[in-house]
C-alpha cells in the first residue's frame, strides 16, 4: 500500500487544523474563565442576599447554550474542511484542497487585501468595495421606489388589480436577462449594473409593502374615519407603523437578491468588482482565487442580511 498520499493528507490537515484549533482553544479558555468568574459572582451575590440560586442556574444554562451555538458550527466547518481535504487530495483532482487554496491565495490576496497595482489588479477589499457601492445605490433606489409604490398600490384596490399581473410577470424575469436592455438604454456598464440591482431588488420590497398595507386591521381604518384623520396623518400614524415588519421582510430579501445580482452582472460588464474578479480568475484558471472570492461573497452577503435584520429589529422594537 502506498503511504505517500496518506502522509501528504495528514500533513496538509495538520497545517490547516493546528492553527485553527490552537486559536479556538485559547479563545475558549478565555471565554470559560470569564464566564466562570461571572458565575461565581452571581452565586456569591445570591448567597449573600439570601435569595434563591435560580438566577445562577439560569446563567449556567445560558452559558452552555452560548457555547453550544459556537461549538456546533465550528465543528461542522472543521468536518467540511476535513472531508474536502480527503476527497480532493487524490492525484488528478479537479479542485484544490483547502491547504492548496490557502497556499495559493495567501500572498497577496489574504495577506494584503488592500493592495492596488492599478487597473483591475486590486486586492479583494477594493473589489468588494466597488461591488458594495453599486449595491448601495441600486438597493437604495429600489427601497425608496418599492416602499413608496407599495404603499400607494396597497391603499388603492383598483390600482392593485391593474398592476399586479404586470408585477407577477416582471418579477420572474432573471436578473441577467435585464442586462442587455439596460446596456442598450444607458450605454454604460456602471448604470447598467445599478439598474440590474434596482430591478432585481424592487419586487420583493414592493410586493411585501403592498401586502402589509392591505393587511392593516379594519378597526384602524374605521377609527381613522371616525376621527376624520387627514391623509398624511393616516399615513404616518397608521399605515407606516403597521407595515414596518412587512417592509423589512422585503428589504432583507431585496438586499440578498441585490448581492446575487451584482456578482452575476459584474461577470459580464467587467471593471473592478468581485464578480469580474471571479470571472477573470476563471479565464486564467486560478481556481483557488475563485474559491477564496466565493467565501468572501458569502460572508459579505451574510453580513448584509444581518445588518438589515438588526436595523429592522430596532425599528420594530421602537414601534412596539
Amino acid at each position: 500500500m502506498n503511504l505517500i498520499p496518506l502522509r501528504k493528507i495528514g500533513y496538509n490537515l495538520f497545517r490547516i487544523l493546528l492553527p485553527i484549533i490552537g486559536s479556538f482553544g485559547q479563545w475558549l479558555l478565555r471565554a470559560l474563565h470569564s464566564h466562570i468568574l461571572q458565575f461565581k459572582a452571581v452565586v456569591n451575590t445570591s448567597s449573600s442576599s439570601g435569595s434563591s440560586p435560580r438566577s445562577a442556574w439560569i446563567q449556567r444554562v445560558n452559558l452552555h447554550k452560548a457555547l453550544r451555538r459556537i461549538l456546533l458550527p465550528i465543528t461542522a466547518i472543521l468536518v467540511v474542511l476535513l472531508l474536502w481535504q480527503i476527497i480532493y487530495s487524490q492525484p488528478g483532482a479537479n479542485l484544490p484542497t483547502p491547504a492548496q487554496v490557502w497556499q495559493d491565495t495567501w500572498d497577496p490576496l489574504i495577506k494584503d487585501p488592500f493592495f492596488d497595482f492599478g487597473g483591475n489588479d486590486k486586492g479583494l477589499f477594493w473589489q468588494i468595495w466597488a461591488s458594495l457601492q453599486r449595491v448601495a445605490i441600486g438597493f437604495t433606489l429600489a427601497a425608496l421606489a418599492g416602499v413608496l409604490g407599495g404603499m400607494i398600490i396597497g391603499v388603492n384596490r383598483w390600482l392593485y388589480e391593474a398592476v399586479d399581473p404586470i408585477f407577477q410577470v416582471l418579477r420572474t424575469v432573471p436578473p441577467l436577462a435585464w442586462l442587455p436592455i439596460s446596456l442598450a438604454a444607458f450605454r454604460d456598464a456602471t448604470p447598467s449594473a445599478i439598474f440590474v440591482i434596482f430591478i432585481t431588488a424592487i419586487w420583493p420590497i414592493l410586493i411585501n409593502t403592498t401586502v402589509g398595507v392591505q393587511r392593516i386591521p379594519q378597526d384602524y381604518r374605521n377609527v381613522a374615519r371616525i376621527v376624520h384623520m387627514s391623509g398624511w396623518k393616516y399615513f404616518f400614524k397608521i399605515v407606516f407603523p403597521a407595515t414596518v415588519p412587512y417592509i423589512f421582510t422585503g428589504l432583507r430579501i431585496g438586499v440578498g437578491l441585490s448581492w446575487l445580482a451584482i456578482v452575476a452582472a459584474e461577470m459580464l460588464i467587467g471593471g473592478v468588482g468581485i464578480g469580474f474578479f471571479i470571472w477573470d480568475a476563471w479565464n486564467s484558471s486560478r481556481i483557488s482565487e475563485i474559491i477564496l472570492a466565493l467565501i468572501y461573497v458569502g460572508i459579505v452577503g451574510l453580513l448584509l442580511d444581518r445588518l438589515m435584520a438588526w436595523i429592522g429589529s430596532l425599528v420594530v422594537a421602537e414601534d412596539h
